[in-house]
């Protein structure tokens, strides 16, 4: 079993990477996780703990610019864990929650009229972020085929009313749901150790000031198989936001409830791109990758990188796909 990259973020909801958590400022809603076009075999799963560094260097103007007057860096790190079971050969469901600190660095105070107590401590900060609950299904294709065809449903529930005004804080608490379907295929006349994967998900995220953040998430994937235990990847992931707030543009002039509320309200634009690798023992596969801001705009520039462990488990016999 060869465990895809994993992105807890800070600011979204654990069912797109832990499945969830991305990158903080860097990614301030779900990388989308990767590999998941293919159901593990029925009545297997595994359970996964994962740590993430993320250092925003930066923001990222509506223009696409680097805020030079406001750089605001900051620095996140991430623990979580996930479990993951496969119902049946095409069934399977995921639960996750991530413990997430956070520092604000500078220099300088960010843009704004209030200096928020979390940032102005340039301390770290910490808390459990949201539950993130998915459920996958295989729709096409046959069960470790060569081809696999997965939609799925993904909710985002915070696990406490945390703080959310700052760059020191552990998400946007915000409720979400998302739907996604994922596509991947074996690319068995180049090599059988060589696969593509894509997906798209879009989320519906709650409402703020009757302002909407829903956004589109669509990535890409390919895996090469080099030995038996050892697998590398790399991959791509963009977000467009369906919404929001534009910076500098919507904040000049706003109201003290827009300011209040921005941090979670951005109009957050990005294209990442990362690489990673995967070893499987023969009870634990161990993964690291790292991933970087490309592009983007309403958002954070930076870099992050991810290490952890999986220990896949068997309850039964897996059953015959329905």
């Amino acid at each position: 079993m060869s465990r895809a990259p994993r992105f807890p973020s800070r600011f979204s909801s654990p069912f797109a990477a832990p499945a969830l958590v991305a990158f903080a400022a860097l990614a301030r809603a779900p990388a989308p996780a990767s590999a998941q076009a293919w159901v593990p075999p029925g009545k297997t799963g595994s359970v996964s703990l994962g740590f993430q560094w993320i250092d925003n260097t930066g923001h990222i103007l509506d223009n696409g610019k680097p805020d030079d007057l406001h750089p605001g860096a900051s620095v996140d790190a991430s623990l979580y864990l996930t479990l993951e079971y496969a119902i049946s050969d095409r069934l399977s469901a995921e639960i996750g929650l991530p413990f997430v600190w956070a520092k604000y660095v500078g220099p300088g105070p960010p843009p704004g009229p209030v200096f928020p107590s979390v940032d102005s401590c340039y301390c770290w900060n910490g808390g459990f972020q949201d539950f993130g609950i998915i459920a996958r299904y295989n729709a096409i294709g046959e069960p470790g085929g060569a081809f696999a065809l997965t939609p799925s449903i993904a909710f985002g529930v915070p696990s406490n009313d945390y703080a959310y005004q700052g760059e020191a804080v552990v998400g946007r608490n915000l409720k979400e749901l998302a739907l996604a379907v994922d596509a991947g295929q074996r690319l068995d006349a180049i090599s059988p150790a060589l696969s593509v994967q894509a997906r798209y998900a879009y989320a519906f995220v709650q409402k703020v000031q009757d302002i909407s953040t829903n956004r589109s998430n669509f990535a890409v994937q390919a895996a090469y198989q080099i030995t038996r235990p050892l697998a590398v990847q790399g991959f791509a992931w963009w977000q467009w936001t369906h919404g929001g707030l534009r910076v500098p543009e919507d904040l000049i002039g706003a109201s003290d409830e827009i300011w209040a509320q921005h941090d979670r309200l951005l109009r957050n634009d990005y294209f990442h791109a990362g690489a990673g690798v995967t070893y499987s023992f023969p009870h634990l596969d161990v993964y690291a990758n790292y991933i970087g801001f490309v592009s983007g705009s309403n958002t954070h520039q930076g870099w992050a990188t991810s290490v952890g462990v999986s220990w896949p488990f068997e309850l039964g016999t897996g059953d015959a796909a329905p």
